[in-house]
């Protein structure tokens, strides 16, 4: 047999186990509302390519690719436990059992591991809390396939209703149909009928009643049996809490903006302050996606090097705020072609890190240039530090926050030397920090941060109404502090 025969040999090995780890992965997110990790990257859904994929991003953390034969073990393993709702990291099992010298079989270590979600310890299934998207355009479409995605048990959060302006004729197959295929985002995953008698979309068994108004104040949701549900205002148009608490109808009990909110509205990135977040707050902000791009790393450099003042700079794909073709707009350089022209313009993304990063002395401007590309963007945060360093220092902290840290859901890391935005569609991360592009001497350290402000920027605020409503499971093993 040739190498390539033994290579050839090994893949069709490792696609096998792959295989029958889907249906454990699938039953224990269906039955007991756990959700398998590999390094905190989901395997629920995941295809056998998937897995083998995200087995191999492995390397990053220890060198080497995890294999699936490494892992199988600790997911058996978990089927024998008495589990409850949680995320288990089998990533994280793995490497810690490595690193562990007491001589537990993978069972014994296994269950200890993840013992604060077994037994008398386990915490019981929530009922499931409703959802109402109000407006369903580029955020709105992702963060509906996101709650689609993660409906799980039934036990988690449920898409109910979208909320938009009557479009005439055909509308609810329309809006189906923007669900079901996305030009950046490609198919959605799984399959989308429409009742037009009952005014609904139904999206892998979700139902999900399309609710027509031109303003809060014409809806009831209790008429629809929705109650204490969570409404995402994705369409921008209020920002403050007077603006915002019009949706306080009956049936929604909290609202979350996916904008910057203005005023005294609690402006929050999950992962940096989502745990200041009162438990009788109604409205909050989410920030807007710039703003979860830098606020996480800033936050990393903060507190290993303290930062004494800061500039980002935003190049960010177009959005439809702009003009297609040149024509009237209330900004004047956002009436300019979008597709045709760079277009300088402001971000708010700097006064918000006041907001999110209230202990952050430093002074943090910022600007932005609009360029002609239809998604993911990139922040140069240019930063003075309270010390010097080496760029070789910052990498290595850089990635190791984005490794083990309770920040690891929100920054990746990439040394791909060839990296451009393609790449980076469909990240789940809030950013994405370039090592190649980095550059430091001294006390000065400039970032370079690539982000999909749509998908990733949707993933955040899934974190956030995942956290307010209560269905952000504990993760085992813990991650470090």
């Amino acid at each position: 047999m040739t190498v390539n025969d033994d290579s050839f040999t090994n893949w069709k090995n490792r696609e096998e186990i792959a295989e029958s780890m889907i249906p454990i992965i699938g039953k224990l997110h269906r039955e007991r509302d756990v959700t398998v990790l590999l390094h905190s990257r989901s395997l629920v859904n995941k295809s056998v390519v998937s897995i083998l994929k995200t087995h191999r991003f492995a390397r990053q953390i220890a060198g080497e690719e995890l294999s699936v034969t490494d892992t199988l073990p600790f997911l058996q393993a978990l089927t024998t436990l008495d589990l409850g709702p949680s995320q288990i990291d089998l990533g994280m099992l793995a490497a810690t059992y490595k690193a562990d010298e007491r001589g537990l079989s993978i069972e014994e270590f296994t269950a200890e591991a993840v013992s604060g979600a077994t037994g008398a310890n386990k915490i019981e299934c929530r009922q499931g809390r409703d959802v109402v998207l109000y407006g369903f355009g580029r955020i709105g479409r992702l963060v509906a396939r996101l709650l689609i995605e993660k409906a799980g048990s039934g036990n988690g959060l449920r898409l109910r209703a979208i909320v938009v302006r009557g479009g005439g004729a055909d509308d609810l197959v329309k809006r189906a149909s923007l669900l079901r295929r996305d030009s950046i985002h490609g198919q959605f995953q799984g399959t989308i009928t429409v009742d037009e008698a009952n005014g609904t979309i139904v999206a892998n068994g979700n139902e999900i009643k399309v609710i027509y108004a031109n303003d809060p104040s014409e809806i009831d949701y209790t008429e629809y049996g929705i109650k204490d549900a969570i409404l995402i205002d994705n369409t921008g148009k209020w920002r403050d809490r007077e603006g915002l608490s019009k949706h306080l109808r009956p049936g929604v009990d909290k609202v979350v903006l996916t904008a910057p909110g203005k005023g005294d509205v609690p402006n929050i990135v999950h992962g940096v302050n989502h745990d200041m977040i009162k438990p009788d707050e109604q409205i909050l902000s989410c920030a807007s996606c710039t703003t979860n791009a830098i606020v996480p790393p800033l936050k990393a450099m903060e507190d290993e090097y303290g930062v004494v003042r800061g500039h980002v700079e935003t190049v960010h794909s177009f959005t439809n705020d702009q003009n297609l073709l040149d024509n009237y707009h209330k900004s004047e350089r956002r009436g300019r072609s979008a597709p045709l022209n760079m277009v300088i313009t402001e971000t708010g993304a700097a006064s918000a890190v006041a907001k999110a990063l209230p202990d952050l002395k430093a002074k943090i401007t910022g600007s932005s240039i609009r360029v002609p590309v239809p998604d993911v963007s990139i922040a140069i945060l240019n930063l003075q530090l309270a010390r010097e360093t080496t760029r070789e220092e910052v990498l290595d902290h850089l990635r190791e926050v984005s490794l083990t840290s309770p920040l690891k859901r929100q920054i990746d890391f990439t040394s791909a030397p060839d990296a451009v935005s393609n790449d980076f569609i469909g990240s789940r991360h809030a950013s994405i920090v370039d090592a190649g592009a980095t550059k430091v001497e001294g006390d000065n350290a400039i970032l370079y941060l690539w982000y999909d402000n749509e998908f990733g920027y949707s993933c955040q605020v899934i974190r956030v109404v995942q956290y307010v409503s209560g269905v952000e499971y504990p993760t085992y093993p813990a991650p470090a502090v």
